[in-house]
């Protein structure tokens, strides 16, 4: 199970944007540390942070009310992308928004919250109460989402709560997450006023629980892939002795492992889509239609799971 924030209606209230950067914004001092141990990849924040005065006694900086990161897929959205991430750096912080192209969402994981987690075990009563109140925008399609909530759900396997819950700016191809948790299916059009009600409504939106499902794909060894960010190698990987296939069983085989979020495809329409994926990234001046050119190509409408 993982936590999503389910969006709330504030439609008509206007929002300060000073009021909403002291609400978001995370002390300088921890942004840098977390940036630099993210551009290092070390958890262990540097010495001279650590012996700074404010983390010995944890009272000299008030912390955030309402803790945030954000991580935008600037490829997504067509031309929205990178204005989008101007916009979000204006609203929190250079060092609170995370372009995917640059920083992935294990190594924030990894290394960023495990700098929080360390200052907080030295002492900084801010660290400690920012890494608790922590929360994530994902600014994406389904894809970058589900690879997003894959990374932060390692923090489940390592004991390490709590586990930041997430909300999204629909910024892809079919956006069935966002709009089955009510965030919307498409990026809006007066997408400026809009972003500052989803970062309010992100900060203090009601938590639901998002059901997920755990995948091992396995194949001949030998097989030249390609796997999306959700698929990583393992090398755990027994054949199972009961499948059927076609001719004799491989010697070695190649095992993928991952998480999947809403649906699942396998087939032709998933072949079209994975096709429609790298075409996106060679040339992302043609991706401007992208759900309609994935229904009429494939002929098949993208499923939403429902609780």
């Amino acid at each position: 199970m993982i936590d999503s924030i389910r969006g709330c209606g504030l439609s008509g209230m206007r929002i300060d944007k000073e009021d909403l950067r002291r609400k978001l914004s995370i002390p300088e001092y921890l942004r840098v540390a977390m940036s630099n141990a993210i551009r290092r990849k070390e958890g262990e924040p540097p010495a001279d942070t650590c012996q700074s005065d404010v983390i010995v006694d944890g009272n000299g900086v008030q912390p955030p009310e309402a803790p945030m990161v954000v991580f935008i897929n600037s490829r997504s959205g067509g031309r929205h992308g990178p204005e989008l991430k101007e916009r979000l750096q204006e609203l929190m912080g250079k060092e609170q928004v995370f372009d995917l192209s640059e920083v992935k969402p294990h190594e924030f994981v990894q290394y960023g919250l495990a700098c929080l987690e360390k200052l907080a075990e030295l002492g900084d009563f801010c660290a400690k109460d920012t890494r608790q109140k922590m929360r994530i925008v994902v600014a994406g399609g389904d894809g970058t989402v589900g690879w997003v909530l894959g990374s932060v759900g390692e923090l489940n396997k390592q004991g390490r709560e709590p586990v930041p819950p997430v909300a999204i700016i629909p910024l892809g191809t079919g956006n069935d997450l966002s709009r089955s948790f009510g965030w919307g299916g498409s990026f809006p059009f007066a997408w400026k006023s809009a972003v500052k009600r989803t970062l309010q409504r992100a900060s203090a939106g009601p938590i639901c629980r998002l059901d997920s499902w755990h995948a091992v794909i396995q194949m001949p060894s030998g097989e030249v892939v390609d796997p999306p960010h959700s698929l990583k190698p393992t090398e755990d990987c027994a054949l199972d002795q009961g499948l059927q296939i076609e001719g004799a069983l491989p010697e070695k085989v190649n095992c993928y492992e991952g998480v999947f979020y809403n649906y699942f495809s396998i087939g032709m329409d998933a072949q079209v889509a994975y096709g429609f994926h790298h075409l996106r990234n060679e040339k992302p001046y043609l991706a401007q239609v992208n759900i309609l050119w994935l229904q009429l190509h494939s002929g098949l409408v993208p499923h939403t799971l429902h609780k």
